[in-house]
């Protein structure tokens, strides 16, 4: 049986433990209340484009753009939205784990396939294990903005117009609820699912609908990424928050039970010394 020492020990550092995944629940909580509102703030934006973008896609007009035409598949392209720390539960650890069997089952050599991480644990994770990582950004902001990831946007589309992929899949946590996030995968290009979210609006176009795809498309491509990872960071400071209350709720149940255990240890020995003394007046008599 442990000392009174070490039973005191354990117990004082479980409590600054304590403390730490305390704060930073309450760091996440703040950040996650933000992250959310981001996320819903950006839903119209989305439903608007998307409306616009199902309305001329829809004619005969945009049938021929290149980002709306599939086309026979050598490469593909795997988009990763993760974290750029841990402590966050299981946020990272699934949808690393269903990126990285969707690849094996899917291709045979790492020429059939590029990764674009977004986060320090997905590239960390990719690189470790020697997989194609073609372009890769970390340190993002807990409250991103469309210019932090413009470029790697700009470019993750770019790749796909200029063939060196010829599909690209989306992988993030979608944020339900505070407690629930779930692993989703979204096929981003080529457009070949465009569904406007309402009734579709009469538009009129000018100059063309033709030379307004050409600039929306790729800027509708763009958003879709941006909103998957304001989507996936209200998700990640969810998850943070969740995971850091279970971590204070255990160190406080493992407190309790330190604690009875210390109590018992110093009953024990203070009835241990009442025995000896009394033994030792005994034998005096």
């Amino acid at each position: 049986m442990a000392s009174l020492r070490d039973i005191k020990s354990r117990i004082n550092s479980t409590k600054k433990t304590s403390q730490i995944t305390k704060a930073m629940q309450m760091v996440s909580a703040s950040k996650w209340s933000r992250a959310e509102s981001n996320a819903k703030a950006f839903v119209p934006y989305m439903e608007k484009i998307q409306e616009v973008v199902a309305s001329i896609a829809s004619g005969s007009s945009g049938s021929s753009h290149a980002m709306l035409v599939s086309r026979p598949v050598k490469k593909t392209g795997y988009l990763v939205i993760t974290s750029d720390r841990g402590l966050a539960g299981a946020y990272n650890s699934s949808i690393l784990r269903h990126v990285f069997q969707t690849i094996k089952n899917r291709h045979n050599s790492p020429d059939e396939y590029a990764i674009i991480a977004i986060g320090r644990v997905g590239r960390d994770f990719f690189v470790s294990r020697n997989m194609n990582v073609e372009l890769e950004i970390v340190g993002i902001s807990d409250q991103p903005s469309f210019a932090d990831i413009s470029e790697l946007a700009k470019s993750a589309v770019g790749l796909f117009s200029e063939g060196v992929y010829d599909e690209l899949y989306m992988y993030y946590n979608h944020y339900v609820s505070a407690i629930q996030q779930d692993v989703t995968e979204k096929k981003l290009l080529p457009l070949t699912d465009i569904e406007a979210s309402g009734g579709l609006t009469s538009y009129e176009f000018e100059p063309s609908a033709e030379e307004i795809l050409e600039i929306l498309l790729p800027q509708y491509a763009e958003s879709l990424i941006y909103g998957a990872l304001l989507d996936g960071k209200a998700s990640e400071h969810a998850a943070r928050m969740t995971a850091m209350k279970n971590a204070t709720d255990n160190a406080a149940d493992l407190i309790d039970s330190l604690s009875l255990v210390y109590n018992r240890a110093r009953q024990a020995a203070i009835t241990q010394e009442i025995t000896e003394i009394v033994g030792g007046a005994a034998a005096l008599e």
